[in-house]
């Protein structure tokens, strides 16, 4: 694969005191916010992404802005067929994509603490595609594993995905927590995003579009509960989304673990302005299928289909709709059509929405469906 060029970094000046109370008025009577107040942090900071391998070092950006932090570089094994696949390292998750029906694929683990030996279905979960099924499922460090196919499918591919166990990279982190006023969240590289699976052949893969906000869906990710390391998630899910799904991203502007992290999915830019462009307008992600433009996703980490979000999940959820609704100026329980600026298909939603509003799927899950409507009401 080519190599993507480095971005150039983006410096930006600190939130003085009256402008952090000044903002904090503009929340408070409702009133649109500029991009600076809607992204300020703490500190002075920088969100540059981590120089691809061969290009500048990770040193490149001002000590004084940032630290480095390590984390595993993500391995991946790819795999065609039905047959017995093995992968050379233990794998954290693995994606299949296939075409024909959507359901009726399985997968059995050889070894692994996945259930070994027993055939397992390949749902859906959050992601879809349009000519074919597709599964994110954890392999609980598995190295051999087989498929079945729907009867008459095609096209089946396996991606392998270790997000635990690759060697150690370095990237540089901001030094003081980033913040969406008030809400911290970890950017890009605190999570150890890994900037060149955005690109393919040497272009970035699905480059960055942006449109005015219309309506915030919320999604899980059908993904284990009690997950011991929601960034090597979220590090999974990303390769599975922008490589397997072939989507060049994360589908997602923000994902939450169960204790309440809020981190930056959807690459937005080179600046502290996560999800929107520096005009307001919300980058194109691919959370819901046909209906992406405009439409901002947030994803809560494990599944929710009996079990509900944990106490912190469920708040910091709240507190993103709140102070994304307030910086656009949206109600959460206001009813709308919602127009894909795109080609002009509509669909009559509410402002704040689960995913299956929108398509025929499970998600969020019927726990985290069945709190929606409290969750609008707290977010105005």
């Amino acid at each position: 694969m080519s190599q993507p060029p480095t971005p150039t970094p983006r410096r930006r000046r600190p939130l003085s005191r009256r402008g952090a109370i000044g903002a904090a008025g503009a929340v408070a009577a409702g009133a649109a916010l500029t991009p600076t107040a809607f992204a300020a942090t703490g500190e002075p900071g920088s969100d540059t992404p981590s120089p691809a391998p061969g290009t500048a070092s990770a040193d490149s950006t001002d000590s004084t802005d940032s630290t480095t932090e390590t984390f595993p570089v993500t391995r991946t094994d790819a795999a065609t067929g039905t047959g017995p696949a093995t992968a050379p390292f233990a794998a954290s998750y693995v994606g299949v994509r296939w075409s024909g029906a959507p359901s009726g694929a399985g997968i059995r683990f050889a070894d692994g603490t996945a259930s070994p030996g027993t055939w397992q279905p390949l749902t859906g979960g959050c992601a879809t595609v349009g000519d074919g099924g597709t599964a994110l499922i954890a392999a609980g460090d598995a190295t051999s594993y087989e498929l079945k196919a729907p009867a008459g499918a095609s096209d089946v591919r396996a991606l392998a995905i270790d997000t635990t166990g690759g060697p150690a990279r370095a990237f540089k982190v901001p030094s003081e927590p980033c913040r969406v006023r008030g809400v911290p969240y970890l950017p890009r590289p605190a999570w150890g995003a890994d900037e060149s699976k955005r690109y393919k052949d040497g272009k970035v893969n699905s480059p960055e579009v942006y449109y005015p906000l219309q309506a915030i869906t919320v999604h899980h990710t059908d993904t284990p509960n009690d997950d011991p390391d929601p960034a090597a998630t979220v590090r999974g899910i990303y390769e599975y989304h922008a490589v397997t799904l072939d989507w060049g991203d994360i589908g997602y502007h923000f994902l939450i673990d169960e204790a309440g992290t809020v981190y930056e999915g959807r690459y937005s830019g080179g600046d502290l302005l996560p999800a929107f462009d520096p005009d307001g307008r919300l980058v194109t992600a691919f959370h819901t299928a046909g209906y992406n433009s405009g439409n901002l996703g947030i994803a809560l980490l494990g599944t929710l289909t009996d079990r509900p979000p944990t106490a912190a999940a469920k708040q910091a959820l709240t507190r993103l709709i709140k102070v994304i609704a307030r910086f656009k100026g949206l109600d959460p329980q206001a009813k709308l059509t919602y127009v894909n600026p795109v080609n002009g298909v509509t669909k009559d939603v509410t402002t704040v929405g689960g995913h299956r509003d929108w398509l025929d799927t499970q998600c969020p899950g019927q726990t985290m469906y069945d709190l929606l409507d409290e969750v609008r009401s707290a977010g105005r």
